[in-house]
């Protein structure tokens, strides 16, 4: 398994495809500013909760485990792939960065107070530290990441069947969860599915030749 390892990177790396290593790195950095900037911005901004037909009529489920450790494993797990994928780290980066900055537009644009009563994510928890992404803030709503995310992964990963199947289930499950918990409105969820799309297929025009790699 090393062998075959070293073998895909070797493959892979010369000058042409580390400068759009480089600068999808860059990009992701940049959309991570934004994404802290636009959680912030909104939150001081937050306004009032409005109704649900969805959580209205379902309790609060605690999913604090879910939501937190289940973002933290699909991370984990995103990155183990890409790293024995390669040749898909230039388009993955870019791809998810314009995921995050379209993200930032929407949460600027939309800050809706969090419904009531929702479920307490604690804090104090090592995974607070993941508040670049929007964990924990007030008026972080518009659209799911948690959902969208694995949905751009499953995309991404389409014509790898395991792949594919696990980023769906994870989707699936944290659109679920974060419903139960009541942390994103129906339609934060429910409209992350079309807006991903979207991004994905700008994407794939925009960095044409790092899709082609995939």
């Amino acid at each position: 398994m090393m062998k075959s390892f070293i073998e895909r990177h070797k493959n892979v790396w010369n000058q042409g495809f580390a400068y759009s290593v480089t600068i999808g790195i860059f990009f992701f950095v940049i959309s991570l500013f934004i994404n802290n900037l636009a959680t912030t911005y909104a939150s001081e901004r937050v306004s009032l909760p409005v109704t649900d037909f969805i959580l209205s009529n379902i309790r609060v489920f605690d999913v604090d485990a879910i939501i937190i450790y289940g973002a933290l494993l699909l991370i984990a797990f995103t990155i183990i792939v890409v790293l024995y994928q390669p040749k898909r780290i230039p388009f993955i980066l870019k791809s998810v960065a314009l995921f995050i900055i379209i993200r930032s537009i929407f949460v600027t644009l939309t800050h809706i107070g969090p419904f009531s009563p929702q479920v307490i994510i604690d804090p104090v928890r090592i995974a607070s530290a993941l508040n670049f992404l929007g964990i924990g803030t007030k008026a972080d709503l518009f659209f799911s990441g948690h959902t969208g995310m694995p949905f751009l992964l499953a995309l991404i990963f389409w014509n790898d069947k395991v792949l594919r199947s696990i980023f769906l289930t994870t989707c699936i499950i944290f659109a679920v969860s974060v419903l139960l918990g009541h942390l994103h409105y129906s339609i934060d969820v429910f409209a992350a599915f079309f807006i991903t799309y979207t991004i994905f297929a700008i994407s794939q025009k925009l960095f044409a030749k790092d899709w082609e790699l995939c």
